[in-house]
């Protein structure tokens, strides 16, 4: 099943889209595309030879192949999904799997924060590859998990909507894209890692990190994708998907376990 190539902007959901002004104009959504989030990930402090985005072109094994490894995160950009649908609470990450709670990094997306769920995908993706990615000293990104590391979800985001110089670069990101901006919103990223062996769906307009089974750094990519291909087939009605991965750097490959 082919991805289609086409870039696209992307906002939290179909709340968000009628967030205040204020917060849409703080927070615009940002195009979908490795031009994009690569240079807003390197100016927040993760060195351009450390880890970079790629395009997945297509699901079937041929194309994820050709996916530069070792895959640190993988992101979909989706239509939004109907307000009804949600995950049973067994699939939510339990106080008795604490130590893999423990290490994930999620943040919430709240209504002030506007279409800022671009930003928080990429936040997700960086602050669950910590031991695969060494951020700049005193950047924007390092002062940021530094300063949240102890908040519990809620709080960071009330952190990341008062940060200023990460409002700035996302703006400057989102301008930089070259799909026309929209008053109305559509689609919405999510983001997908491996921590403590288990495959974890973190999205910020969810109540919290999303179990899928077992996973690994490996198999990360395939076993994101057999839940993207889910997704998909609930939303058959649109061709409105774009899937990047984060991956490290071919230097610096070795590095990561």
């Amino acid at each position: 099943m082919a991805l289609p190539s086409p870039p696209s902007a992307a906002s939290a959901s179909a709340s968000a889209a009628s967030a205040p002004a204020s917060a849409g104009e703080r927070w615009p959504p940002l195009e979908s595309s490795p031009e994009v989030f690569n240079q807003f990930m390197w100016s927040l402090g993760v060195p351009e030879d450390e880890a970079e985005f790629h395009d997945v072109y297509g699901l079937d094994a041929d194309a994820l192949d050709m996916v530069p490894q070792p895959v640190l995160a993988v992101i979909l950009c989706f239509p939004d999904p109907p307000q009804n649908e949600s995950y049973t609470s067994d699939l939510r990450l339990s106080c008795g799997e604490k130590e893999t709670q423990d290490q994930v990094y999620f943040i919430k997306q709240i209504e002030s924060l506007g279409n800022a769920c671009g930003t928080i995908a990429l936040i997700h993706a960086v602050g669950n590859s910590s031991s695969g990615i060494n951020l700049v000293e005193n950047s924007c990104l390092d002062l940021f998990f530094k300063s949240t590391t102890s908040m519990d979800p809620y709080e960071r985001a009330l952190f990341l909507e008062k940060d200023d110089t990460m409002a700035s670069a996302h703006s400057l990101a989102a301008s930089a894209g070259v799909t026309e901006l929209c008053d109305v919103v559509e689609e919405h990223y999510i983001c997908f890692v491996a921590v403590n062996g288990t495959l974890i769906e973190l999205d910020g307009m969810k109540d919290g990190p999303i179990k899928h089974g077992s996973s690994s750094s490996k198999s990360l990519l395939q076993d994101a994708v057999s839940v993207i291909k889910g997704i998909m087939h609930n939303i058959p009605d649109s061709i409105n998907f774009n899937l990047m991965v984060l991956s490290r750097k071919q230097s610096n490959a070795g590095t990561t376990s």
